[in-house]
């Protein structure tokens, strides 16, 4: 990621409007954007275009249309390089984290979609999603437990009692791809939300592996939605953490 670029784009009100917007909802047509603005269709591509190319958003073509994401991690970048050293951080971690759609064809606007690079292997990545040894150095104190087989239940275990969330598998494919159901538990009001579904995806990339988590069926509505994307941003930057240095990571509060 290109500081410079991330400077320049940010400098304009154009395009800090643009991410206001997407900010406030995400996965927007140009035409939907453009009539905020006091500008040409053109005039507003441009300006996505230049905010793309310093990876504050992401796009997505389904059918016709194309989607436009907000990507906050270069913005997280900049702020761990220039501000969390003198400051306490308030953020939660989003470094090397960001937004990035599916490749493949779809017939409805992905949910969320997350992708972070690890130096590690495939198999010690898998190792760290489904070993219950080494899911609490980085999901939330949390050990899981499954039998990681088609159709098996799985929980991640509340240290203090009961459980954060509970799922079936879907799909597993190890150390490749895999696809559970996800249901929050910790307390009756999460437990009252629909069911949705995570995929987990690992491509090695040279020394490092590309791991890309969906999730979608959640609620855009819901304030329970803004908690688990968030709960997803400290999860997987503490996995990457660890994974990289041994260490889980501390986000000082």
């Amino acid at each position: 990621m290109d500081s410079e670029e991330v400077f320049k784009a940010l400098a304009d009100i154009s395009r800090r409007t643009l991410l206001d917007l997407l900010f406030e909802r995400d996965g927007q047509t140009l035409s939907e954007l453009q009539i905020h603005l006091p500008m040409t269709r053109f005039g507003c591509m441009k300006h996505l275009k230049i905010l793309e190319e310093a990876g504050l958003i992401t796009s997505r073509k389904v059918g016709r249309e194309k989607y436009h994401y907000l990507n906050p991690v270069p913005i997280q970048l900049v702020y761990d390089r220039w501000v969390s050293k003198y400051a306490r951080p308030w953020a939660t971690g989003l470094s090397q984290l960001k937004y990035k759609m599916e490749e493949q064809a779809m017939t409805e606007k992905p949910t969320h979609v997350f992708e972070v690079y690890i130096r590690t292997t495939p198999e010690l990545l898998w190792q760290a999603l489904t070993d219950g040894n080494i899911t609490p150095h980085y999901y939330m104190g949390s050990p899981v437990e499954s039998s990681w087989t088609p159709g098996a239940a799985y929980s991640y275990h509340n240290p203090a009692g009961g459980s954060f969330i509970e799922g079936q598998v879907v799909e597993i494919d190890p150390p490749r791809r895999l696809v559970t159901t996800f249901r929050p538990v910790w307390d009756a009001e999460a437990a009252s939300t629909a069911l949705s579904t995570v995929t987990y995806e690992i491509v090695p990339v040279g020394t490092a592996c590309k791991l890309t988590l969906t999730h979608v069926d959640l609620d855009p509505t819901s304030p329970l939605t803004r908690m688990i994307v968030s709960g997803w941003s400290q999860i997987l930057s503490g996995l990457k953490t660890y994974l990289e240095t041994g260490e889980p990571l501390v986000i000082a509060g």
